[in-house]
């Protein structure tokens, strides 16, 4: 399987990789909204772990954007955000949320 982790804490996005090649997975870091967008949209993924509070361009827009290029692969949401819309409001743009 393929991944795209969004992450801008490096330390933790790189915690990540690690995680999933340990576990035989692809896995690359992308650490802001521009060129998350850029690279979900540009090549095939079997998933994204896609975090909310991104510099460039929020998680939510870059999720919206992923959708809009019909990017069908599953969207994870892993965010310290806790707010109830803003987990409706990624819900409702196609994402998981954990």
């Amino acid at each position: 399987m393929k991944v795209l982790v969004v992450e801008d804490e490096i330390v933790l996005g790189e915690q990540i990789v690690a995680g999933l090649e340990n576990n035989g997975w692809v896995a690359e870091l992308s650490c802001d909204g521009i060129d998350a967008l850029y690279r979900a949209t540009s090549e095939p993924w079997d998933a994204i772990i896609l975090d909310l509070g991104l510099p460039k361009l929020d998680g939510l827009t870059v999720l919206k954007g992923i959708r809009d290029e019909n990017v069908t692969c599953p969207v994870i949401i892993l965010s310290a955000r806790n707010e109830l819309t803003q987990r409706v409001e990624g819900l409702n743009a196609g994402a998981m949320i954990i």
